[in-house]
């Protein structure tokens, strides 16, 4: 459509312009391009094109972060996304199963088991990889205390209860919730670096780890809670009223599930972001609050919903810090372009909840409704 790279960085400017955002300017927010191709990559291939040309040192960004924030608040990437490509990544998620129990352990193997060390020290010290609970804390190592407390707290956990972590992790909530509230615990992961890391930490309680996806577990016994912390976000459209049918068959009809999940705030358009689904979360989906509400029906009840999505933004940039400081050690495991890569996941994120094109919400579910009412905590 345009005869040379010079057109193309007029168009570039143009869009950016209601943004606030420069080519080669002076605020942290600005894009510094090294490389002409920038411009008709971006164009092309929308945030695709912006992820792969940072991971190939074709621009850099003092704050991506602030970027990012800027972009979606003008949502120029609903004007920059190829409408045809658009339009077809949509159509393959409607009709394709991309989180089949054939590619259920993908993730796992490329995102969960990129190593313990590297994930012990970008995240705090349980090893706690999801958003944190900032209403009071002013450190990530409280922060995340305080919302394992609220998840506690929310499923109203007991001694000798029996509690389903579906997706456990490393198992950092299930030593929470057993040392602290009594219970007992069943975890569930796809992630081999996560399940033997669990198994070591939770050896001396009465938890019990299993590496299986969860749809092939059939429970012995109901539970009186069950949790999902994270996980959801890898299930899929056209696998929500599985595993609805899996929480619900597992729990005692007196029970509790509290469902943690990323959310966006539109059903429609592409599930997630290209870019994340190529290089950090494979197969990965992020649900509509509709999709939530729709396909859990008939199965239970939906008693509160808590959206903490801005606390998101301040994990992320923790999390970020963690990885520079670190960075030293894992410079040989991991080349150039995996730092870029990290460092631009993590900010891009930071970013995108700052901005609330994501959400965080807490949902908490009952078979059959609880009698007089469900009181949240906060």
């Amino acid at each position: 459509m345009y005869d040379n790279e010079k057109q193309f960085r007029t168009v570039c400017e143009e869009l950016l312009a209601p943004t606030g955002v420069q080519i080669n300017g002076r605020n942290p927010w600005d894009i510094q391009v090294h490389h002409p191709r920038f411009f008709r990559r971006v164009l092309a291939q929308g945030s695709l094109g912006l992820g792969e040309s940072y991971m190939d040192g074709d621009w850099d960004c003092q704050s991506i972060d602030q970027l990012v924030n800027r972009l979606l608040k003008a949502k120029l990437d609903k004007k920059v996304y190829p409408k045809l490509k658009l339009w077809w990544s949509i159509f393959m998620y409607r009709i394709y199963n991309f989180q089949s129990k054939a590619r259920a352990f993908q993730v796992g193997e490329r995102h969960y088991d990129l190593g313990n060390h590297f994930y012990q020290k970008m995240l705090d010290s349980r090893m706690i990889y999801s958003c944190a609970y900032w209403k009071t804390a002013t450190t990530l190592e409280q922060a995340q205390i305080d919302k394992l407390d609220l998840i506690c707290r929310k499923l109203q956990l007991k001694p000798g209860m029996k509690l389903l972590d579906i997706g456990c992790g490393w198992g950092g909530l299930m030593k929470f919730a057993s040392e602290n509230y009594g219970v007992s615990c069943v975890g569930l992961t796809v992630s081999k670096e996560q399940a033997l890391w669990a198994q070591d930490l939770t050896r001396h309680l009465p938890i019990d780890i299993q590496l299986i996806d969860y749809r092939n577990f059939n429970p012995q016994e109901k539970f009186e809670r069950v949790v999902s912390v994270g996980m959801f976000e890898h299930v899929g459209h056209k696998n929500y009223p599985v595993f609805f049918q899996a929480a619900r068959r597992s729990i005692q009809e007196d029970g509790l599930f509290l469902l943690h999940t990323i959310g966006r705030n539109c059903s429609t358009g592409p599930p997630t972001d290209p870019w994340i689904i190529k290089y950090i979360f494979p197969n990965g989906e992020i649900p509509g609050v509709g999709d939530i509400a729709l396909t859990s029906e008939g199965n239970f009840v939906m008693e509160d919903l808590h959206n903490f999505g801005a606390y998101y933004d301040l994990t992320l940039m923790h999390w970020h810090d963690n990885f520079e400081n670190h960075w030293h050690e894992f410079s040989r495991q991991f080349d150039q372009r995996f730092y870029r890569m990290w460092k631009y996941y993590l900010l891009t994120c930071a970013g995108a909840f700052r901005a609330r094109d994501l959400e965080l919400w807490q949902i908490v579910l009952s078979p059959s409704g609880v009698d007089g009412g469900y009181h949240r905590v906060s």
